[in-house]
């Protein structure tokens, strides 16, 4: 029986385990990258495991969130961060190079490799055909160490793309549909793999931006084929040795196989508040816009900067339109420069942001009260624009660059109608490449000093889990509750070195009162306690998720489903996620029941996989389940990772 591209890149790298589907494996990981927002506590944390050098073929530090730099605290954790790179052996990615998944894309990424990443859109370089997997910070400093990633050897689902895209329709409309099909939850231990004729049609950006979207819908990760367009992209830059041709078999088998036709989709968006709300442009168009910005991880290539610069040449913003661009590396800013991109740009009013993450992450360029928002980025969760109220579509460059002009969502085929012809654009033959925003390590970096500014802390400690868990609910929360619900992006983010400072901002945009009430509950001597409905833990691989609730005393997560990162992030901080056997228990428990969880060191050293918990409040019982691997038990019972590893 033929393998899959990505059984064939696993099974390479298994370490530890067998590949069955369902059963915990280890795997070597090849690359590494972290960025700042993440990868400030993931550094702390692999300083305290006393490594002298990072043991990965390449780890790669990369600042572009908090680069806005309000206070001292974010200049002060780039500095750490460049210090640490410099003592452990990895390449630090300046300020201003650019976004880690594009950059990484650009420099780094090779077909076959395995890449983890403290970012939930690190699957993005399955768009050369790596096997890239976002992570939790702690889970990529291990990696760094030399460990393997454990992961569930997944269920493969071939997207099989028919066809060719249609003028005007975009990567971007093509991971929406699949985001139509599947949703963004029920699709934990999968990958999926794109193939077909199609695929043959789409360019590595126009991969990437699949692969990288993918994360909405909860998958391990996304891949492509490895093939002639592949080369010519890694030729392009520069890094032709860097290829090797991975095709599936021709007698692989997969789990499923879901057909699109590339030459049937329109132009969608992904309508308010979640990335999973999918709408044709066609049924939404007219809607006033108030704000359009381009750029974010999803879609801010060389190709999708010019494809936006050709449709708005010699014209200009509409008059109520507030226009962001934001490219996503240095050298897509200086390559649509070259090629008179930016001079496009600029004269039809854009406003020309740094190449970050900037407003995807709600750190600059919120809308005003209660705008229409039209964003090329990959999610539109409650708040994350920075304004509660706003109504953030997501949608491809072409779609967005309509809006630009007629100030209302409009349809990218309709502009054919003033006469603006469909820019098709390619990808140059070889980029202008500079490379002089990376600081490479000296051979020797043990006399280096680190540099700590006050806002750094150390990773906050963890007790062992007790025998009992005797618990209040602290907050009850509803289906699709995203890791933004939990921890806030944006400003607040520079916070991330200092878990005490930033757990007061832990639920806020649900129940401000949140830190509060588990702060007395918490010194009462209580256990704090989180019930959930489905699929909770979406969106950011940002582990304070899970870090900043073991610091205020939370034990234990009740939900009705988890998403993939954050139990894993759950697990690696001593928080023991459980599930309702019966969904409907759901219902019966309310915010400050007494919960009380006994014997659970005992039955996690056992075979059982599922305990009685008592609500004391109601006087009834109720049965969860855990689905946790030896490994995991035990990190559980040391109380998270760091206790574990020592």
């Amino acid at each position: 029986m033929g393998k899959t591209i990505t059984e064939k890149i696993l099974t390479t790298h298994i370490t530890q385990g067998t590949p069955e589907k369902g059963k915990e494996v280890g795997i070597k990981i090849d690359q590494t990258l972290t960025q700042d927002a993440t990868g400030t506590m993931a550094y702390l944390q692999f300083e305290a495991m006393n490594v002298p050098k990072v043991k990965t073929e390449l780890s790669v530090s990369y600042v572009d969130h908090n680069t806005v730099q309000i206070g001292f605290e974010n200049a002060d954790d780039h500095r750490y961060l460049q210090s640490v790179a410099a003592k452990y052996g990895i390449v630090y990615s300046r300020a201003g190079n650019g976004i880690c998944h594009q950059v990484h894309l650009e420099r780094f990424g090779k077909p076959g490799k395995t890449l983890l990443g403290s970012d939930s859109h690190t699957p993005t370089g399955g768009g050369i055909g790596m096997i890239a997997i976002g992570a939790g910070g702690l889970d990529v400093a291990v990696a760094m160490a030399g460990g393997p990633f454990y992961l569930t050897y997944p269920k493969v689902i071939k997207i099989n793309l028919i066809g060719k895209l249609k003028p005007w329709v975009a990567a971007k409309d093509v991971i929406l549909k699949v985001l139509e099909i599947f949703s963004t939850k029920g699709n934990v231990g999968c990958v999926f793999e794109y193939g077909g004729e199609g695929v043959k049609t789409l360019s590595v950006p126009d991969r990437a931006t699949i692969t990288n979207m993918g994360a909405e819908c909860g998958v391990t990760t996304s891949v492509f084929p490895s093939d002639e367009i592949t080369k010519q992209f890694l030729k392009a830059q520069g890094r032709e040795n860097d290829w090797v041709e991975l095709l599936p078999d021709d007698d692989a088998v997969y789990d499923k196989v879901v057909d699109i036709n590339l030459s049937e989709l329109e132009p969608l968006a992904a309508t308010p508040h979640s990335p999973g709300n999918i709408k044709k442009i066609r049924d939404i168009q007219g809607l006033p816009v108030d704000q359009v910005c381009i750029g974010s991880c999803t879609n801010s290539s060389y190709t999708d900067m010019m494809t936006v610069a050709s449709i708005l040449k010699d014209k200009t913003v509409h008059p109520n339109v507030s226009f962001v661009v934001a490219p996503g590396s240095k050298q897509v800013l200086e390559n649509i420069t070259r090629d008179s991109g930016m001079s496009s740009l600029l004269s039809a009013g854009a406003r020309i942001a740094e190449s970050a993450c900037g407003f995807c992450i709600g750190n600059s360029q919120s809308p005003k009260s209660g705008a229409v928002s039209l964003r090329t980025s990959n999610r539109n969760f409650l708040g994350r624009s920075g304004t509660k109220d706003a109504n953030v579509y997501l949608v491809s460059p072409e779609t967005a660059a309509a809006a630009v002009l007629t100030g209302v969502i409009t349809d990218p085929r309709d502009l054919e109608k003033q006469g603006i012809k469909y820019p098709k654009m390619t990808m140059p033959k070889k980029f202008h490449i500079n490379d002089g925003m990376f600081l490479l390590p000296p051979k020797d970096g043990s006399n280096i000093k680190i540099e700590r500014g006050p806002n750094i802390g150390e990773p906050p400690k963890n007790t062992p889990l007790p025998e009992t868990i005797t618990a209040e609910v602290t907050i009850k929360v509803g289906d699709e509750i995203t890791t933004d619900h939990i921890i806030p992006a944006g400003a607040k983010m520079k916070y991330r070195s200092n878990v005490p400072k930033y757990s007061e901002f832990l639920f806020e945009v649900v129940d401000p009162k949140f830190y509060e009430r588990a702060k007395k509950i918490k010194d009462s001597g209580l256990h704090n306690i989180i019930i959930a409905g489905l699929s909770y833990g979406q969106g950011s691989s940002r582990e304070h998720a899970a870090l900043c609730p073991m610091y205020m005393g939370v034990k234990a997560v009740i939900a009705k489903s988890m998403e993939r990162i954050h139990k894993a992030n759950l697990i690696n901080f001593g928080i023991i996620p459980l599930t309702f056997a019966n969904k409907d228990d759901y219902t019966g428990i309310d915010q400050a029941d007494k919960l009380e969880i006994a014997n659970i060191r005992t039955m996690l050293a056992g075979k059982e996989t599922s305990v009685k918990v008592k609500n004391k409040t109601k006087g009834k019982e109720f049965t969860v389940t855990f689905e946790l691997s030896e490994r995991d038990k035990k990190i559980i019972l040391a109380g998270g990772s760091l206790n574990y590893i020592k």
